[in-house]
């Protein structure tokens, strides 16, 4: 118990029971919404908003909403709120995450805080960690909704603009963190609001929380368009490395890092012909001879990624699960390519980005669930402003977790590994081996199968398209499974199998449509004869496999229920305890125990010499576990050193975000203007007298008189805003009557009326909507060249510290100063294209980014660059020049007196319209 415990109590505890006041108020209701007709309890969502409207709270509405909630789930969904999932909704709602463990049904959770906060119609996102789970989720608890009158909509990869804004309208929304984030950059990149998918972002339940928001969080999320770099080389770096020997180069496991030797430079000068590697003319070979090396040495198939159709696709270490539409960056990815002889693409150029710290802390309010939280607890209440609160387990858990067992060898792991598998299948007992690698789980079927053991399903990346059929019958008797991290999140083992799944599974055979099986499986009602013989069909066939495996599950509990042997330890503690979760779910029996060699990654990397000491001094066989409580206390550290590495990459990752997010936001501000139709003529007049200052100032700042000033440089400048201005002329002795101010005046004046004579000619609703596309056009070119020059400030700012001086700091001034830059030239350009649009421009709006799928390498925008400004159509030049005037009287000064004899200026008076 630590000193704050002693002194004030378990402070987590406290907090249960204030949440516990508030969840006896929603079990109150229990007895009366009982006995309300499913209309009726239909009709309290309509209530629910109009008093919203009337002024009530959400948290006012709590305890009845949830209630409506439970008894809804129970009509629909067969199933009812536990009093602990009732806390477990509430501290969501409140905007903190909650740790819950395995098979508590954090899914259902899930339904109380999205109905409640639903209720508001601004739309809530629940996010999940795959595609899978995101549509599983929304078709299963879908039912709850449409019972009770919300509209419910999922967000996967691959499905089209029109089915993701229908999404996005609903009232509550199921995705990936990936395609929420992805879908918020391609909205900032849209050149019309029509083309807008998301609404504005409201309130966010995010599951596996830790998952998301710490493990992902070191990536962040990019869409790009192919650069103009040559892949040529990446081939040549590549049939380079391959003649290297192992004391050519040398490997940094630790940080991630290698180099040549000396012997491998001298190779490498003598293959491309060059006399100093390390000079800076070679920095285009150097750069490609280390990712070539990196991919070669470092980058494993089947651990780090796959080759499928042709194309290189990564491996999510945390989840197992592939990721598509990832590419690594720096040229990392085309190396990979040339290593495994696929199509080389070209490099690319970020067109957004942003971390998914930023992006969640964009959110009205956010919360999360997972069952590894509050170790992290410190991390999600410094960026995220989320605490932790531990809710309690509905039935004490029976699991038993067993102490490490850890091998001298990798072979002598495998054979115990393999020996544990054999025994536990021989009696029956469900066994999971969980494996960090796709490498690692075909190395065990092998094994298994030289074992004699056959009737075993593997579930990995490549294997992926029957995950929930394998995690079905994982719980069978005698099941043997072996599973990447893909089946450690968001899935529930059930004991003796899943009747429904295998109910749903008979239906499809029987010819039933999907539509027709997900209305079976729930409560909604209908008169549709078809639909109501399905549901019919449904129930007597999940009845029976759940009178079929009644026997089964108690057997695989006697048995001790599932066993879960993980191969390896993972370098985040969480993804363990995720794994370990899979087994003893609701009060269940099970049994859990990693099995690690003393040649692991993890232990011979970060273990250090004194536990392999520790295991000779032992002297024990090949396949004999070693049992030392310095050693579990060595992979402890090992973790921890790894997972200390880890949040530094993120606080890196999230500080030099943190940069670009100001300017992020100003520039997507301002886009969202343009995309809404803001009139821009006030801005343009702003600008316009800007550029006027700026043009002025250097020339009159060096003397007050007026008649020393560089009137021959003031109209050339001017005119190149337009050729429409009329270069300034002025006598002695009007030279007398002006100064700075009056002179910037009276060109303010000037353009105003230039810009009033265009506005005449163009017509007022085509030259507002001439400005829309002009400053988008511009927006997006040089907000898209700063991204590019921000990242390649940010690869070589590290070299500051060399110095002495704080690479951050470093980055966030002169990113700042090159912002103020772009920002100016935005300014500019905008008011010489405006000042010199004519009747002829066109006022469609091109798309200048592309709206690509958050890929690396797709976007492709094959319109010839005009003259002038790159990615905009040029402004079409009149085909004859205009004949000059010539004048049947002498010319009359701007600011002369008007000879009509008026008394005012010649320009505000006969000379207005000239």
């Amino acid at each position: 118990m630590g000193l704050m415990e002693k002194i004030f109590g378990d402070l987590n505890e406290k907090e249960v029971k204030k949440v516990a006041k508030i969840a006896d108020k929603v079990m109150a209701y229990d007895e009366e919404y009982q006995k309300l007709t499913d209309q009726q309890l239909r009709a309290k969502t309509d209530e629910f908003r109009q008093r919203i409207a009337d002024g009530e709270t959400l948290d006012d509405l709590l305890p009845e909403a949830f209630a409506v909630c439970r008894e809804g789930a129970w009509r629909s969904l067969g199933m009812k709120h536990f009093r602990v999932q009732v806390i477990g909704g509430i501290v969501l709602h409140q905007g903190r995450i909650g740790e819950m463990k395995t098979g508590e049904g954090k899914t259902l959770v899930a339904t109380l805080p999205a109905y409640l906060n639903a209720l508001e119609g601004k739309g809530v996102h629940v996010v999940t960690v795959n595609d899978y789970l995101a549509k599983r989720d929304m078709e299963w608890m879908g039912k709850l909704y449409n019972f009770l009158g919300l509209t419910v909509g999922c967000v996967i990869h691959g499905i089209s603009d029109e089915q993701r804004r229908a999404a996005y309208q609903a009232d509550i929304t199921y995705g990936t963190n990936n395609e929420y984030g992805f879908d918020y950059l391609r909205d900032n990149m849209v050149i019309y609001k029509e083309r807008m998918i998301q609404r504005e972002l409201h309130y966010a339940i995010i599951d596996e929380v830790d998952s998301i928001l710490i493990d992902e969080a070191r990536t962040p999320l990019i869409i790009s368009g192919h650069g103009d770099k040559s892949t040529d080389m990446y081939r040549r770096a590549d049939d380079f490395v391959k003649t290297l020997k192992k004391d050519d180069y040398t490997i940094e496991e630790k940080d991630k890092q290698i180099a040549l030797t000396e012997t491998g430079i001298a190779k490498c000068e003598a293959f491309f012909g060059i006399d100093n590697f390390s000079d800076p003319e070679n920095m285009e070979i150097n750069h490609h001879v280390l990712q070539a090396l990196k991919a070669r040495h470092m980058m494993k198939r089947d651990v780090d990624y796959i080759v499928r159709d042709g194309e290189i696709i990564i491996i999510d270490e945390f989840t197992g699960r592939m990721m598509f539409g990832r590419r690594y960056s720096d040229g990392l990815h085309q190396a990979i390519e040339a290593k495994e002889n696929v199509i080389v693409r070209s490099e690319s150029k970020t067109l957004a980005t942003i971390t998914l710290q930023n992006y969640f802390r964009m959110y009205d309010k956010l919360c999360g669930m997972t069952g590894t939280a509050k170790t992290e607890e410190g991390e999600f209440r410094d960026i995220y402003n989320m605490d932790v609160v531990v809710i309690p387990t509905n039935k004490e858990i029976q699991r038993k977790d067993l102490p490490d067992a850890v091998y001298s060898t990798k072979a002598g792991k495998y054979k115990s590994i393999t020996d544990m598998v054999a025994a536990a299948h021989e009696k029956g007992q469900p066994v999971l081996v969980g494996t960090i690698s796709i490498e690692m789980s075909e190395l065990i079927a092998d094994q298994l199968r030289k074992r004699g053991i056959k009737n075993f399903n593997v579930l990995n990346a490549k294997h992926h398209e029957k995950e929930a059929q394998i995690i079905a019958e994982a719980g069978r008797l005698g099941a043997v499974t072996i599973a990447t991290n893909m089946a450690g999140r968001g899935t529930d083992i059930i004991l003796g199998g899943n009747p429904e799944f295998e109910a749903r599974k008979e239906m499809e055979k029987l010819g039933y449509t999907s539509e027709a099986i997900n209305f079976a499986t729930g409560f909604t009602p209908s008169e549709d004869a078809e639909l109501l013989e399905a549901r019919d069909t449904f129930r007597k066939l999940h009845e029976k496999y759940k009178e079929e495996r009644a026997e089964e599950q108690q057997k695989v509990r006697e048995l001790g229920g599932l066993c879960i042997i993980g191969t390896e330890r993972h370098e985040s503690r969480r993804i363990d305890n995720q794994l370990r979760g899979r087994s003893g779910r609701q009060g269940d029996p099970g049994k859990t125990v990693f099995c690690l060699s003393m040649e692991d990654d993890l232990m011979r990397l970060f273990g250090g010499e004194r536990m392999q000491a520790i295991v000779n001094k032992l002297g024990v066989e090949e396949d004999e576990a070693i049992e030392s409580g310095v050693i579990t206390k060595q992979i402890e550290n090992a973790q921890s050193k790894v997972e200390g590495k880890n949040f530094g990459i993120r606080k890196y990752v999230l500080q030099y975000d943190n940069v670009m997010n100001k300017q992020r936001e100003i520039i997507y501000g301002e886009r969202k203007r343009v995309l809404f139709g803001e009139d821009l003529r006030e801005d343009l007049r702003a600008m316009t007298r800007e550029l006027i200052d700026e043009i002025v100032d250097p020339l009159t700042m060096e003397s007050k008189d007026a008649a020393e000033w560089d009137f021959e440089t003031l109209n050339k400048k001017l005119r190149n805003i337009t050729n429409r201005f009329e270069p300034l002329e002025f006598d002695a002795e009007t030279l007398r009557d002006i100064d700075e101010q009056s002179l910037k005046e009276g060109l303010y004046e000037d353009f105003d009326d230039l810009y009033a004579a265009k506005e005449e000619e163009v017509g007022l609703d085509r030259i507002r909507e001439v400005e829309r596309m002009i400053l988008i056009r511009i927006v997006d070119n040089k907000w898209m060249d700063h991204i590019d020059a921000m990242d390649q400030l940010k690869s070589g700012i590290g070299l500051r510290g060399l110095g002495g001086q704080d690479p951050a700091g470093a980055y966030a001034e002169e990113g700042f100063a090159m912002f103020e830059e772009m920002i100016q030239n935005i300014k500019e350009e905008f008011v010489k294209f405006c000042y010199n649009v004519t009747v002829e421009t066109s006022t469609v709006r091109k798309d200048v980014m592309g709206t690509g799928e958050g890929r690396k390498d797709e976007y492709v925008d094959d319109t010839p660059e005009p003259e002038g400004m790159p990615g905009q159509r040029q402004i079409p030049k009149r085909e004859h020049k205009q004949d000059p005037v010539k004048r049947d009287a002498p010319k009359v000064g701007r600011n002369d007196p008007c000879p009509c004899g008026s008394g005012k200026k010649y320009k505000h008076c006969c000379g207005r319209n000239q």
